[in-house]
């Protein structure tokens, strides 16, 4: 069978980083000849390898994330599948972003490391070999962005971060992965059924991400509200509950045509409008506030930063957000 052409788009992160004695673990700029000289990626695939940026994830902001889907979706014309190498802190929104902008049925994949290049027990290269064996593989095709670590293989959608540093980190708690890397073969267990594309050619970045504590006041929605924030994400309370001191100022943001989506800082489930009192999920409802599914936040944010962006207008984003599913 001839080998698959791809393309590896290195962006930085741990799986790039060595350790140094005065300044702990930093950026190297070794990653991308290693990559280029790695036999046992050439015997699964002709690789070509091109950097976008050498930087730590937390400094990937969501302009860096929309500039590598455009250039996924420039690039991917030219190669049979495109695998990123990324860092983990960010990783769950930029595989997120890519999942609704990149627009190819061919694999994307992005793949990372939870222990830098001169750690006991690396896993950087075995999870860019795992990487690259799935975006060679024809059962990954049109199965949305997918990220590969530790064997396993996950939606972008549903898969998160779920430990500081253990290696089997990223984990889709909800549903579990999509399929696993074994020494023989690719194996594929199902498919995502959730697929969302939302093409866009820019993106709005104002978008804030609430968390709910016990006994909150207003201040954080009064910041976004005099800040112009476009929509605020709520992380509530179980199934979509909040706080009672919310309230008032849920209501001056709605009042000012603020979209404001309720998902649950649980790990896994779905909001749902069950509760009627002051700041229950169906009181919230009935107010005007839409209810996010089980969407986690961080990456609702990422949804709406896109939804502004493609509609810039937002009586349709609230439409999408509420039929899309239907």
């Amino acid at each position: 069978m001839k080998k698959k052409n791809l393309l590896i788009i290195t962006t930085g992160g741990t799986i790039a980083m060595r350790y140094d004695e005065e300044f702990g673990i930093v950026q190297n700029d070794e990653l991308v000849e290693y990559l280029l000289n790695f036999p046992q990626i050439r015997n699964v695939a002709d690789i070509e390898v091109l950097e976008y940026a050498n930087v730590p994830s937390p400094y990937i902001d969501p302009e860096l994330m929309f500039g590598l889907a455009k250039l996924v979706n420039e690039k991917i014309i030219e190669y049979d599948g495109v695998i990123v190498t990324h860092g983990t802190d960010t990783l769950e929104e930029t595989a997120y972003m890519l999942d609704l902008v990149v627009t190819t049925r061919k694999p994307v994949v992005l793949t990372a490391a939870m222990r830098s290049g001169t750690d006991l027990g690396l896993d950087g290269p075995r999870n860019i070999v795992g990487a690259v064996r799935v975006a060679s593989d024809d059962d990954a095709r049109n199965k949305g962005v997918l990220v590969v670590m530790n064997d396993e293989i996950d939606s972008a959608r549903d898969v998160v971060k779920t430990d500081t540093g253990k290696t089997n980190s990223f984990i889709s708690l909800s549903y579990g992965p999509l399929g696993i890397i074994d020494p023989d073969k690719v194996i594929f267990f199902r498919d995502s059924v959730i697929r969302e594309k939302i093409p866009t050619d820019k993106l709005e970045t104002n978008i804030d991400l609430i968390r709910c504590v016990s006994g909150m006041d207003s201040r954080y929605i009064e910041s976004s509200i005099s800040c112009g924030a476009k929509a605020i994400v709520l992380e509530a309370f179980g199934r979509g509950n909040v706080p009672r001191g919310i309230i008032p100022a849920i209501k001056k943001a709605l009042d000012k045509d603020l979209i404001i989506v309720v998902v649950s800082r649980s790990y896994t489930g779905r909001v749902l409008p069950e509760y009627g009192y002051e700041g229950g999920g169906k009181s919230l409802q009935q107010m005007g506030v839409i209810l996010g599914g089980d969407l986690r936040g961080h990456k609702m944010r990422i949804k709406l930063m896109v939804l502004f962006g493609r509609y810039n207008n937002p009586a349709l984003v609230k439409k999408y957000l509420l039929h899309a599913n239907d």
